[in-house]
């Protein structure tokens, strides 16, 4: 499902996002990266600060019991009014406690603290690891975080007499002030860049869009039938700066295999020519030599039937001659077609006209639209129009009454003329040749209409197809552009 998704969107729209989720990825990492620095960077802060407080304290205390060898039990003598100074310097609340957990003193009231004993986990922690253990908790009293800072106190000879224990109440926003200063700005920097991102990405994907389009309708318009095919002009030196130079490598290579394809096309088609005219000449030529030789051998100037052989005689080679006179028309008919002169007519009004010079009542014509307008000549209309019709009319079955339909359609900026009989139909094996110049299923005729009709359908970027079934009849249809 993701895949057939992925296929939907244009190129376009796929490199915009692609290159905004580089963007946005790009901008997220640089953004949070730094955050995380920072946000370490203050949780260290305050660990130090605490360390600092906590270091300051237990030195004090470590002065005050330098001077003698002092036990537990001597702690509450030596340290009685010298811990409300250390309390006071430090501005800490300090509390003593026995190697048990055990109150012992401290700077303030007895019932004042709280915290009568240590719980034995914590003391177990503290003897165990002979290190400072902090717990952290919030006082809902004081509305603030509240580290509970344990130490132990050794005397002289390092043995410990004692746990300190120091409650350390602190703000732990002011170390994010200089983070949340980052993050505000951070924040409006990300916008702007993210703003920028959509705006560049955008233009990069429309300019490659655009290009590509460019390209693409360049390509598809290439034919063995356009007369000029244009270079791209393309100045930028990069990929599609390749593309645009094989593009115009291959032009090259087509125009000239082109010169070379209508030349040989040209040399095969006057060849095929020169011998169906060969062939159309040598036919009446033959009776004419025999009709000659005939009477050159019969002759008999006493023959009082002499003058009618003689008339005979001319009259035979006048039919012939005048054969060999229509051949070379139909030949010279057919390699120049009269120059055109496009007008803009009604389409369905001129072909009813050439329809009604048949004057056959089995031609019917049929039009989707009252007024079809199109841009062309009505002599080159008027012989395509004969030539399919005329070709109907000889594809007559002897089975039934021939009945021809000639439709004219309008499709948007295209034309359709379709003649439609029901006669004999054409052969599978001659379909691929009814429109050569020498070919016909008939026994007289020289095979040109068809031919004709196809070039000046041509000549006007028109296409030509026939649907045959053999003993169902025929279906030759036109398409035009309307030139409008």
């Amino acid at each position: 499902m993701s895949i057939n998704m992925y296929k939907g969107y244009s190129l376009r729209n796929r490199v915009f996002f692609g290159f905004l989720l580089v963007c946005l990825l790009s901008v997220v990492a640089s953004s949070l990266v730094p955050y995380f620095v920072l946000k370490e960077n203050s949780v260290q802060q305050s660990e130090i600060d605490m360390q600092g407080k906590t270091g300051a304290v237990i030195r004090y205390l470590d002065y005050a019991v330098s001077r003698t060898r002092v036990e537990t039990n001597d702690l509450k003598t030596v340290l009685e009014n010298k811990i409300f100074e250390i309390a006071d310097i430090n501005q800490h609340d300090i509390i003593l406690y026995d190697l048990k957990g055990n109150y012992l003193l401290s700077n303030k009231e007895e019932s004042l603290v709280e915290q009568k004993a240590i719980p034995i986990n914590i003391v177990n922690k503290i003897l165990a690891t002979n290190a400072r253990v902090d717990i952290k908790g919030y006082d809902a009293s004081k509305d603030s975080v509240l580290t509970s800072s344990y130490l132990l106190l050794k005397n002289n000879d390092l043995e410990p007499i004692a746990i300190v224990y120091i409650p350390l109440y602190h703000n732990e926003s002011a170390y994010f002030e200089v983070l949340h200063v980052y993050v505000k700005y951070i924040v409006l920097v990300d916008i702007l860049l993210i703003l920028f991102s959509i705006w560049i990405s955008w233009i990069m994907s429309n300019s490659l869009a655009k290009n590509i389009t460019k390209f693409s309708d360049m390509i598809t318009r290439i034919t063995l039938f356009e007369n000029e095919m244009r270079p791209i002009r393309y100045y930028k030196n990069d990929e599609l700066n390749a593309l645009a130079r094989a593009y115009n490598r291959m032009i090259l290579q087509i125009q000239d295999q082109k010169e070379r394809l209508r030349f040989k096309a040209s040399e095969e088609a006057w060849r095929e020519m020169a011998k169906q005219v060969a062939h159309e000449v040598k036919n009446p030529l033959t009776p004419m030599k025999l009709t000659i030789q005939n009477f050159e051998r019969k002759f008999d100037p006493k023959d009082p039937n002499i003058g009618e052989r003689v008339k005979q005689m001319s009259k035979t080679m006048v039919d012939q001659i005048d054969l060999i006179a229509t051949v070379a028309s139909a030949f010279s008919e057919f390699a120049k077609l009269p120059e055109k002169n496009n007008e803009v007519i009604n389409l369905n009004n001129e072909v009813e006209d050439v329809l009604r010079v048949f004057n056959d009542d089995s031609i019917f014509m049929h039009s989707n639209k009252s007024n079809i307008m199109i841009n062309m000549d009505r002599i080159y209309l008027s012989r395509i129009i004969t030539n399919l019709v005329t070709n109907a009319k000889q594809a007559e079955s002897d089975e039934r009454k021939l009945i021809i339909n000639v439709d004219v359609e309008q499709h948007q900026r295209r034309v359709m003329i379709s003649v439609q009989d029901n006669g004999i139909g054409i052969a599978d094996n001659m379909y691929e040749r009814i429109f050569e110049p020498n070919f016909t299923s008939k026994n007289s005729g020289m095979g040109l209409g068809l031919s004709m009709v196809r070039k000046m359908v041509e000549d006007y970027k028109g296409e030509i197809t026939v649907k045959s079934e053999l003993g169902k009849g025929s279906t030759f249809t036109i398409t035009l552009p309307t030139n409008l």
